[in-house]
C-alpha cells in the first residue's frame, strides 16, 4: 500500500470533506476521489459514507484510522531518526582494532570523536592479529579499521594519518650498560617476549630476531601478559613508544638505530561511509566533516 494513500485518508477524515482536504494537499477532487477508491479496493471494504458532501467514517473506516494514524506516525518518527544520524546527533560507528593500536593511537582519536560528537557512540571491535581487522570490515562487524599501513589493502580504501615509533622496552636491569641509541642487530642477543606467531610483528622484528628466533624466550599474543612479563625482566619487547609509557612506566624505554617506525591509518571497505565514520576519519585527521575528500573515503 502506498503511503499517500494513507495520508489522503487521514486527510479527508481531519477536514471533513474530499472538496477541503484536496485544497490541503494541491490535488484536485477527482484525484483525491480516484485515491479513495483505490484505498478501498486494496482493503476490500468501504471507508466513506458520503452524507450531504461530507464523508463520514464507515465502522471500518473508523478501525483503519486508527492503524493509519500510526503508520504516519511511526513513519514520521523514522525520518527523525534517520536525520539525527545525518545531522550527528544520533548513531555511532564500529571501529575494528588489533593490540597495537588499542591505547595509541585509538585512545586519543576516540577522544577527539567524542568531544567534537557527543551524541555519537564508538564501538570497538577487538581482534586477534592485524588480519583481523580487514575479516571484521569484510563481515561487516565493523566499518573502519586502525591498521598499519601497507601496500597490501587492494580492496580497501587506506587513509594515512600518522606514524608511531616503535622503541626498546625492558626491566631496567636486563638493559644495564646499554645506552640508546641500540643497534637492531644488539636486539638479537636480548630475550624478546613478543607475538612472534603474527606475520606483521614478526616481519616487523625480522632484524632483531635471530634466524633459529632463539632469542624469543616467550611467544605470547596476548598484549597485557606481554607487559606483565617484561615487567617482571623475563625480556624485553618493542612497543609504539606511547603505549610503553603508559602501559611500563617503571620500565626502561631505549631508541633503536636505526630508528623503527610504522605508519598508521584508517581502513575502510570502498564503499561510501556512514555520516558517523565519516565524522570519525575527520576526527581522526583532526579535521572538520567537511573537508574529507570523496577518495578518502
Amino acid at each position: 500500500m502506498e503511503l499517500y494513500l494513507v495520508r489522503y485518508f487521514v486527510t479527508i477524515v481531519d477536514h471533513g470533506t474530499v472538496a477541503k482536504a484536496a485544497q490541503v494537499l494541491y490535488v484536485s477532487q477527482p484525484s483525491l476521489n480516484q485515491a479513495v477508491h483505490t484505498l478501498e479496493n486494496r482493503l476490500g471494504t468501504v471507508l466513506f459514507d458520503r452524507v450531504g458532501g461530507r464523508c463520514e467514517l464507515t465502522a471500518a473506516g473508523r478501525r483503519f484510522e486508527i492503524a493509519a494514524r500510526r503508520i504516519l506516525a511511526d513513519v514520521e518518527q523514522a525520518k527523525s531518526a534517520v536525520a539525527q544520524v545525518r545531522e550527528l546527533q544520533a548513531g555511532g560507528v564500529d571501529i575494528a582494532v588489533a593490540a597495537d593500536f588499542r591505547i595509541d593511537p585509538l585512545v586519543p582519536v576516540v577522544t577527539r570523536f567524542r568531544e567534537r560528537y557527543p551524541s555519537l557512540w564508538v564501538r570497538v571491535v577487538d581482534v586477534a592479529a592485524p588480519a583481523g581487522v580487514t575479516a571484521a570490515l569484510r563481515a561487516g562487524e565493523a566499518e573502519i579499521g586502525v591498521a598499519e599501513m601497507s601496500d597490501e589493502q587492494q580492496k580497501f580504501t587506506e587513509i594515512p594519518v600518522g606514524t608511531q615509533e616503535l622503541v626498546l622496552v625492558a626491566a631496567p636491569e636486563l638493559l644495564a650498560g646499554l645506552t640508546g641509541p641500540v643497534p637492531r642487530e644488539r636486539v638479537r642477543s636480548l630475550p624478546l617476549v613478543i607475538d612472534h606467531g603474527d606475520r606483521t610483528t614478526k616481519a616487523l622484528l625480522a632484524d632483531m630476531i635471530g634466524t633459529d628466533a632463539k632469542n624469543v624466550v616467550v611467544d605470547c599474543a596476548h598484549p597485557p601478559a606481554i607487559w606483565a612479563l617484561v615487567n617482571r625482566g623475563v625480556g624485553a619487547t618493542v612497543l609504539p613508544r606511547g603505549l610503553a609509557a603508559q602501559q611500563l612506566p617503571g620500565a626502561r624505554v631505549l631508541t633503536l638505530d636505526p630508528p623503527l617506525r610504522r605508519r598508521w591509518g584508517l581502513v575502510t571497505r570502498p564503499s561510501a561511509l556512514s555520516p558517523a565514520a565519516a565524522a570519525f576519519v575527520a576526527a581522526a585527521v583532526d579535521r572538520p566533516t567537511a573537508t574529507i575528500s570523496k577518495t578518502e573515503r
